[in-house]
């Protein structure tokens, strides 16, 4: 069965005496979303944004009664909700869209319980170990439920606990040695997520999400470039160019292949602001930074008409297959 998509309709209806009443319900059977889709989303909607208040709830109760609350019932309250919400999870027989959006929301409680005990008993303990055991707390509920947002969050944690050790206690690790590693990290990780799409195992990968994981490699790796060509000390510099370089490589053939222009722009205007950095660092004077500015003009719109391009070129050839 053809799957038409709005473009396709508007082209066959412009070559044909297609009916304007037959447009209408293509549209309809394939292209706009029935009633039943608009109740699931909003559903959904409504249960992510309850979940999400009513963990901001807690969080001011706590804020705001501070002082006036025993240090067993702090810690009982957060256990509780932990306790409870964690069962309702597991004992319910609610959609499974609607507990993992649940234990999503457990999972910050998690990090609340943590502060809270932290913050009572003065552990004295550093930034980077609060996340670390936000970390393992919640790793057995992320690889169970496989919920994109749920992973979202526990990457960010990952990624958070290594930055605070860098600061807390790596003090030898250079600014650019720590994106060297965050950048290995998180295109690992979108690799193995793209692996993962593509057999279809374990979890579903939407594409927003690898795209996320993809926006954060790219500023990592840009951030240590550009740190990197205006620090005396540029050890890791050259390791972190090559693995940057061939991590490039493959996000434009996997672009072009799958027909993604995120990809594509997203390395783009990374190597753009490599090059700003390598001609700011050349020279400060009045010439280059004119130089400067006529150059991001220009890159900047021949990118976007090379994107615009390939799309065009990607929708002739959907067309024709159709």
């Amino acid at each position: 069965m053809v799957n038409f998509d709005r473009t396709s309709i508007h082209l066959i209806s412009s070559y044909s005496n297609w009916s304007e009443q037959g447009v209408a319900r293509a549209l309809k059977d394939h292209v706009y979303n029935d009633i039943s889709s608009w109740k699931d989303f909003l559903r959904i909607l409504f249960v992510a944004l309850g979940i999400g208040f009513s963990t901001a709830g807690i969080i001011f109760f706590f804020a705001y009664n501070w002082a006036d609350l025993h240090k067993f019932v702090k810690i009982g309250i957060m256990e509780g909700l932990v306790v409870i919400t964690t069962l309702i999870v597991v004992l319910t027989s609610w959609k499974q869209m609607v507990k993992n959006i649940i234990l999503t929301g457990t999972t910050f409680l998690v990090g609340g319980m943590i502060a809270v005990f932290g913050q009572i008993y003065q552990t004295g303990a550093n930034a980077y170990d609060f996340f670390l055991g936000w970390t393992m707390f919640v790793t057995l509920w992320v690889i169970i439920t496989g919920f994109a947002p749920l992973w979202l969050t526990y990457l960010t944690l990952i990624n958070t606990t290594l930055i605070l050790y860098s600061q807390q206690v790596a003090h030898d690790w250079s600014m650019v040695f720590v994106c060297t590693l965050l950048f290995s990290f998180n295109a690992i990780v979108l690799f193995a997520f793209i692996w993962l799409s593509k057999y279809k195992v374990l979890i579903v990968v939407p594409t927003w999400f690898t795209n996320l994981i993809a926006l954060a490699a790219i500023c990592f790796s840009t951030i240590g470039v550009i740190v990197g060509i205006f620090e005396k000390h540029q050890d890791f510099l050259w390791l972190l160019i090559l693995v940057a370089t061939i991590c490039y490589i493959a996000e434009v053939i996997y672009g072009l292949k799958t027909k993604s222009r995120f990809y594509l722009s997203i390395v783009a205007f990374s190597v753009i602001v490599i090059i700003n950095g390598v001609l700011i660092k050349s020279s400060s004077k009045e010439g280059m930074m004119l130089f400067v500015t006529l150059f991001n003009i220009v890159s900047v719109t021949l990118v976007i008409y090379q994107l615009i391009a390939i799309q065009k070129k990607w929708d002739h050839e959907t067309r024709a297959g159709n």
